[in-house]
């Protein structure tokens, strides 16, 4: 392969997050992912995901009472829940539209997945308003499951914060 065809596929493969590989041991071309360095828009939305997450899930922790009295109030309060459903599905539409990344390592997928989850979350709260209304859906489990909740919102929002703060950009 002459070298100027060469040079082009690299420039084009790292555009694509892709370094090509001169030749591999067998003599074919090949394509090797590159983990080193992320987008920015992935670090700082992890960035920004992480220590939303930890800081509501210690908030949570610190006021639980109050947390499980507001999230009960909401749910049967139409107008609260309808508002929730459509910041929510804007919040996870911004993310999916911004940043639908399935390679390139654990940190990009992840963002990705908490845009997902926001989304199916606003789509849900939206449609299924009533029955949340009527307690059909949660049945009162926020309550029993409330640490479990806060947990994973800390763990998920420190790896979050911690891979984005150590995160190297492009």
């Amino acid at each position: 392969m002459p070298v100027p065809l060469a040079e082009a596929l690299y420039v084009e493969a790292a555009r694509y997050r892709l370094v090509a590989k001169a030749e591999s041991q067998n003599g074919n071309w090949g394509f090797v992912d590159t983990e080193e360095t992320m987008l920015p828009r992935t670090i700082f939305l992890s960035r920004l995901l992480g220590l939303y997450s930890v800081l509501v899930g210690l908030a949570m922790v610190a006021h639980r009472q109050a947390t499980i009295e507001t999230i009960r109030a909401m749910v049967h309060n139409g107008p609260a829940l309808y508002i929730s459903g459509v910041i929510a599905l804007a919040a996870g539409l911004a993310m999916v539209l911004g940043h639908n990344v399935w390679k390139g390592g654990v940190l990009p997928v992840v963002v990705t997945l908490v845009g997902w989850l926001s989304l199916i979350k606003g789509l849900v709260i939206l449609f299924l308003s009533a029955e949340l209304e009527r307690g059909s859906i949660l049945g009162g489990y926020y309550e029993q499951r409330f640490y479990l909740n806060a947990a994973i919102a800390i763990i998920v929002g420190g790896y979050l914060t911690y891979a984005g703060f150590m995160a190297k950009a492009r």
